[in-house]
C-alpha cells in the first residue's frame, strides 16, 4: 500500500505521519513513573492506577458534557500522565491536577469561543477548590511538562492511519471501517493506565488492527501491514490484547 501511493493527498498524509513518528517520543509519560503508580497500594495516601483511571473517566465525562473533540481529551490524558509519571501526587490533589491538565488541553485545542470560564469548569466538575487553586496548579503542571503543552497523541495517529487506509480503498468500500467505533475504543483505552505505557503509534494501529479483525475486513489487512512496517511497529495488536487477557 505505502509503496504505490501516488495521489497528492496520500503523499501529504504520509508526510504528516512521518513528522508524527519523529516527534512522538518527545512528549510522552515516563514509563518507569507509570509503573510505580501501577504498583502502588491503595492506602489513601499514594497515587494508584485505580485513582488515575477514575480521574480520566471524569475528564471523559467533561469532554462529552462540553462537546469537546477527542483530540482535546487525548491531550488532557497525555498531560496528566506526563505529570503523574514525574511527580508524587497525593490523592486529595488529583482532582485539581486533572482539571488543570484538562483546561490546558481545552485552551490549546478548542476554539477560543468554546473555552468555558474557569469558574464554570470548577462548578460543573463539583470540586471545592478555587480558581486561584486551579491557576496555581496550571503553572505547576506547565513547569513540570517544560511548558510543552502540545504533544503527539494516539488520536492524531488514529486519524492519520484511518485516512491513509481510506484513501487507498475503492469508494464503495470506504464504509468498511467506522471511525466513531475506533474513537470510542481509544477513549476506553485512555481510561486504563496500562495503555499509556504504549507509544501512541502502537496504540492507534493496534486499535485499528483489532477492529479489522473483529469486522473481518480482510481487504484492509495488507494496508495495515504496510502501515505497521512503515511505522516500524512490531506486533501492533499486543497492547490491546494484553489488556483483554487481564
Amino acid at each position: 500500500m505505502i509503496e504505490v501511493l501516488t495521489a497528492t493527498d496520500s503523499q501529504k498524509l504520509l508526510h504528516q505521519l512521518n513528522a508524527l513518528l519523529e516527534q512522538e517520543s518527545k512528549c510522552q509519560p515516563k514509563v518507569c513513573g507509570l509503573r510505580l503508580i501501577e504498583s502502588a497500594h491503595d492506602n489513601g495516601l499514594r497515587m494508584t492506577a485505580r485513582l488515575r483511571d477514575f480521574e480520566v473517566k471524569d475528564l471523559l465525562s467533561l469532554t462529552q458534557f462540553f462537546g469537546f473533540d477527542t483530540e482535546t481529551f487525548s491531550l488532557a490524558v497525555n498531560l496528566l500522565d506526563r505529570f503523574l509519571s514525574k511527580m508524587k501526587v497525593q490523592p486529595k490533589h488529583l482532582g485539581c491536577v486533572g482539571l488543570s491538565c484538562f483546561y490546558l488541553a481545552v485552551k490549546s485545542i478548542e476554539e477560543e469561543r468554546n473555552v468555558p470560564l474557569a469558574t464554570d469548569l470548577i462548578r460543573i466538575s463539583q470540586y471545592r477548590f478555587t480558581v486561584s487553586d486551579l491557576m496555581r496548579m496550571e503553572k505547576i503542571v506547565l513547569e513540570k511538562v517544560c511548558w510543552k503543552v502540545k504533544a503527539t497523541t494516539a488520536f492524531q495517529f488514529l486519524q492519520l492511519y484511518y485516512s491513509l487506509i481510506q484513501e487507498n480503498l475503492p469508494f464503495e468500500r470506504r464504509n468498511s471501517l467506522n471511525f466513531e467505533r475506533l474513537e470510542a475504543q481509544l477513549k476506553a483505552c485512555h481510561c486504563r493506565i496500562i495503555f499509556s505505557k504504549a507509544k501512541p503509534s502502537v496504540l492507534a494501529l493496534s486499535i485499528i488492527a483489532l477492529e479489522i479483525q473483529a469486522q473481518k475486513c480482510v481487504e484492509l489487512t495488507e494496508g495495515v501491514g504496510c502501515l505497521q512496517k512503515h511505522s516500524k511497529v512490531c506486533h501492533c495488536v499486543n497492547p490491546v490484547n494484553s489488556y483483554k487477557r487481564n
